[in-house]
C-alpha cells in the first residue's frame, strides 16, 4: 500500500499501550481481552461491523466454536450473551469416505463432555464482541484506514487516512488474509491456491440434524452439514472454481437436487435453501508473525482450507496466547512489546498453526485421491483411525483446544 503524504502535521492522539488494527472476530476479541487485561487498547476498523438482529436471516457465514473458543468468550463476559442470542450446539461429528463409505466418529460423551462445539454465525460473534468493548474502555475509531506504519525505539506511529494519527507500544495486525499492515512492515507469506471455491447456504431437510456436524468427502472436495438454531443446516461444500460457479447459477429445485446427491441423502431429501454465496479457498502462512513492536493475528497471520473448521479457533487462540504473554512480561516488569516478548507469542503460534494449517492441507491432498488402490489404502486408514481410541481421543482433544 503507498504511504499518503500529507501537507499539514497529523493531528495526534493519547499514547496507547496497544493499538488492534482489523474489527473482525480475531481483532475484537483480541482488543477486549487486552483491555479486560489492563492494557490501554485501541481497536481500529474501517467499517462497523453490521447490526446483528434475531429477526434477520441467519447469517451464511457461520464458524464451528471448539471449547477453547468458547472458554476464550466466556472470560471476556460476551458467551452467554452469543449462546442465548443463536447458537447451535452439536455433541456429534460424522465423517464419511463418498468413494468407500470408510467413516469416523467423534462423539462429545467419549471426551466426557456434554459438547463438541457450537455453530455460530460469524456476525453475532462480531457485533457481539464489537459492543463490548466501549465498556472495557477500548477506543474504537471507526472509520480509521491505517495509510503508514512506523516503529521506533520505544513504540509504533500510526498515521491514518483522516490526517489522525496513534501512537501505541505495541501494534497488533488483525487486518485479514490481504492485511495491508502485514505488507507495510514486509512481511512475505507462503501460499497454495487451491482453484476452489466453497459454497454456502442454509437448508432445511427432510430429517433432524440430530445436533450432528456432518461431512462428506467427494471427489471434489468436502462437504458440510452443520447443525443451526433453528434446525436447518448450513451447508459449506467445497468445489473447484467452475463447478462453484456452475452451482451457484442452479435453480433452487436442481440445486436442492444435487446437494440432495451429494450427501447422500443423509438427512433425507433437501426441502429449501436460502440464497447461495461462494468464497475462493486458499493456504496462506506468513513467514513471521512478528516485527519491531508489531505481531500478526488470525488471518492476517494464517488462512487454511475449511474442512476442519478451525480458522477462527485458531484465531482466538492467537489471542489468548498473545494477552498471557504480553501481560506475564509486563508483571514481570519488563518491556512487554520487547522483540524477546514478541517472540515468545511468534514461535509458539506459529508453530501451532503451521502444524495445523498443513495438517489440514495434507488431509485434503489424502481425500482427493482417486487411483483404486490410494482409494483402498485410504479406506483402510480411515477405519483403523475409527477403532483407535486413544489416537482419535488426542486428536479431538487438540480440535477443542485442550
Amino acid at each position: 500500500m503507498s504511504v499518503s503524504h500529507y501537507t499539514h502535521a497529523p493531528r495526534r492522539g493519547p499514547a496507547l499501550d496497544v493499538a488492534v488494527v482489523g474489527g473482525g472476530m480475531a481483532g475484537a476479541a483480541a482488543a477486549l481481552a487486552l483491555a479486560r487485561a489492563g492494557f490501554a487498547a485501541a481497536l481500529l476498523e474501517a467499517r462497523a461491523p453490521q447490526p446483528w438482529d434475531a429477526a434477520d436471516e441467519v447469517d451464511l457465514r457461520v464458524v464451528g466454536l471448539a471449547p477453547s473458543s468458547v472458554a476464550l468468550l466466556d472470560d471476556l463476559g460476551v458467551w452467554t450473551s452469543i449462546r442465548e442470542s443463536r447458537s447451535g450446539p452439536y455433541a456429534h461429528m460424522h465423517v464419511w469416505d463418498s468413494e468407500n463409505g470408510a467413516a469416523i466418529d467423534f462423539d462429545a460423551a467419549d471426551e466426557g463432555r456434554d459438547l463438541l462445539g457450537h455453530i455460530v454465525e460469524n456476525n453475532l460473534v462480531q457485533w457481539t464482541l464489537w459492543n463490548a468493548l466501549d465498556a472495557a474502555g477500548v477506543r474504537r475509531p471507526c472509520p480509521a484506514e491505517v495509510r503508514a506504519c512506523e516503529a521506533r525505539e520505544d513504540r509504533v506511529t500510526l498515521e491514518l487516512a483522516n490526517g489522525e494519527s496513534l501512537s501505541a507500544r505495541l501494534v497488533v495486525a488483525a487486518d485479514g488474509a490481504a492485511s495491508p499492515l502485514r505488507d507495510m512492515m514486509g512481511i512475505a507469506t507462503r501460499d497454495r491456491d487451491y482453484v476452489q471455491r466453497a459454497v454456502v447456504a442454509h437448508v432445511a431437510t427432510e430429517r433432524p440434524h440430530q445436533q450432528t456436524a456432518w461431512q462428506r468427502f467427494l471427489p471434489t472436495g468436502p462437504l458440510a452439514l452443520l447443525p443451526l438454531a433453528d434446525g436447518r443446516s448450513s451447508v459449506v461444500w467445497s468445489l473447484p472454481e467452475a463447478e462453484a460457479q456452475r452451482v451457484l447459477t442452479l435453480d433452487d429445485a436442481a440445486f436442492l437436487q444435487e446437494l440432495g446427491v451429494a450427501s447422500d441423502f443423509r438427512l433425507g431429501r433437501i426441502l429449501s435453501t436460502t440464497k447461495r454465496a461462494a468464497f475462493p479457498l486458499r493456504l496462506q502462512l506468513a513467514e513471521t508473525y512478528q516485527a519491531e513492536r508489531f505481531v500478526l493475528l488470525g488471518d492476517a497471520a494464517h488462512a487454511v482450507h475449511p474442512l476442519a473448521g478451525q480458522g477462527v479457533n485458531l484465531g482466538l487462540r492467537d489471542v489468548a496466547e498473545l494477552r498471557d504473554v504480553l501481560a506475564a512480561a509486563r508483571d514481570a516488569g519488563g518491556d512487554f512489546a520487547a522483540a524477546h516478548v514478541l517472540r515468545r507469542y511468534a514461535r509458539r503460534r506459529r508453530s501451532a498453526d503451521t502444524l495445523d494449517a498443513h495438517g489440514f492441507d495434507a488431509l485434503a491432498r489424502i481425500y482427493a485421491w482417486q487411483s483404486p488402490p490410494l482409494v483402498a489404502a485410504r479406506a483402510l486408514g480411515i477405519r483403523l483411525f475409527d477403532r483407535l481410541a486413544p489416537l482419535k481421543r488426542r486428536i479431538a482433544r487438540h480440535a477443542a483446544g485442550l
